[in-house]
């Protein structure tokens, strides 16, 4: 059985996962023009580039690439950021996926910290292991990047190392140089402690998050 990379709308709590398309276009230049100092070891386009950007990621999407997301904060119906799926390997008769990598992630600067990443992978990682049955799933960073580094290990992956030279560099201002990839990854066997994990961050974080006036009343 032969496997299309299409990556279907993942609904949760404060976050939905939508197949991204220019109609996210005008909310994604409103998020990549907040506070841009997270950015430093990653390519996020400006309000200029969007249009670009997802033209691009639409041409690795139609090339089986490349399953890309526009993250919509629940909230709002605003478009707070972008991920995907890529990098799918198949099993060596070709029968079904494999492994799966994460990644091309960012979120807005005010949605950073708010419960909306760690329910993101978690809805990433439920679908690739549960529903494509996938034995492994990947992640990886710049290794200089510390806050990315600390967020991939704080839903669950597992550090594997540092890979020298492993792919271009998306820092601003490193075109055409390479940089040190830190390699993280899930198992399937690890998925059922990792989901576990992630299901109480996120039901902390929605406490966290609640407004006062559903709180229960006091005495």
């Amino acid at each position: 059985m032969s496997f299309t990379l299409e990556g279907p709308v993942l609904e949760g709590t404060r976050v939905r996962l939508e197949p991204l398309e220019h109609r996210h276009a005008a909310d994604l230049a409103v998020a990549v023009e907040e506070d841009r100092s997270s950015y430093r070891f990653t390519w996020v386009p400006t309000a200029a580039e969007v249009d670009g950007y997802i033209d691009a990621q639409l041409a690795r999407a139609a090339a089986g690439k490349l399953a890309p997301y526009a993250q919509v904060d629940r909230a709002s119906g605003r478009a707070v950021g972008a991920t995907a799926y890529w990098d799918p390997r198949l099993w060596p008769d070709g029968d079904g996926l494999c492994a799966i990598e994460v990644g091309f992630t960012w979120l807005a600067a005010s949605a950073q910290g708010s419960g909306v990443n760690t329910e993101a992978k978690y809805l990433l990682f439920r679908h690739a292991f549960e529903n494509w049955g996938v034995a492994r799933l990947d992640l990886k960073t710049d290794a200089r990047n510390g806050r990315s580094r600390a967020a991939i290990e704080g839903v669950g992956a597992r550090f594997e190392g540092v890979l020298r030279n492993w792919s271009r560099s998306w820092a601003p201002g490193e075109d055409g140089r390479l940089r040190d990839s830190a390699m993280f990854s899930i198992t399937a066997e690890e998925w059922p402690d990792c989901r576990s994990r992630l299901e109480r961050r996120i039901a902390r974080s929605a406490r966290r998050h609640q407004p006062a006036s559903a709180a229960p009343a006091m005495d």
